[in-house]
């Protein structure tokens, strides 16, 4: 679990980031993009939100391993970048709520709703330094333990530097970031899959199987209400 979250979270956070990259940052050119493109405005959002829950296995496992040698990073570290994962969720329930406005009363009624609510305080808004600064206690934690190296480990504190709060579209940072997790995260992610147990060929097929029709139960339990 820990070294396919590695794996898939990153590039799902960075795929979602480059779809976006040609829209103003701001959240009245976000909505406008969504009124004109709303499936590739869905994708990217949905992928980013999607990236962000997924990581959390491989953040405690890179926790883990950073807390045999420095348990104290670990802990602090690992935690805070858990619960930064939990506001960015919360970040994009309140889009999607946003996008959903656009589509019923239009883009600009809905740009004036968010400007008018922007910046109201809610619990998830106490969570906005453990967003950014969750990802540099790891960063440190992994250098530190030799978990990775200085140059990967630096790709990690990266992280940070992602655009938090609601609407936010793509920027330069916003790309370093995401390939930041990426250069820090896939690679280690590969080698925890390398290193794990390899399980007999009938056994993948089967769990790929049974997740596919867990999946598909859950879909259409959820679009049921």
């Amino acid at each position: 679990m820990g070294g396919a979250s590695l794996v898939v979270g990153p590039l799902l956070v960075l795929t979602g980031v480059l779809l976006r990259l040609r829209f103003d940052f701001f959240f009245p050119a976000q909505l406008s993009a969504y009124e004109h493109h709303p499936d590739l405005m869905r994708a990217s959002y949905g992928l980013v939100a999607a990236g962000w829950v997924l990581l959390w296995p491989g953040v405690a496992l890179l926790a883990a391993r950073i807390g045999d040698r420095f348990r104290e990073l670990a802990v602090w570290g690992g935690t805070l970048t858990v619960l930064g994962l939990f506001a960015r969720a919360f970040h994009a329930g309140v889009d999607h709520l946003a996008f959903q406005l656009a589509t019923v009363r239009g883009a600009s009624s809905a740009a004036h709703t968010v400007s008018e609510a922007y910046g109201a305080f809610h619990v998830f808004s106490t969570l906005n330094a453990a967003v950014m600064g969750g990802w540099v206690l790891l960063a440190v934690g992994a250098h530190r333990s030799r978990v990775l190296g200085p140059l990967r480990a630096t790709a990690l504190g990266l992280a940070s530097a992602m655009p938090l709060g609601v609407l936010k579209g793509t920027t330069a940072w916003s790309v370093a970031a995401a390939a930041g997790l990426c250069v820090a995260l896939v690679p280690l992610g590969v080698a925890a899959l390398r290193t794990g147990p390899t399980p007999r060929t009938a056994t993948v097929v089967g769990k790929l199987l049974l997740v596919s029709a867990v999946g598909t139960a859950m879909f259409f339990f959820g679009q049921a209400g």
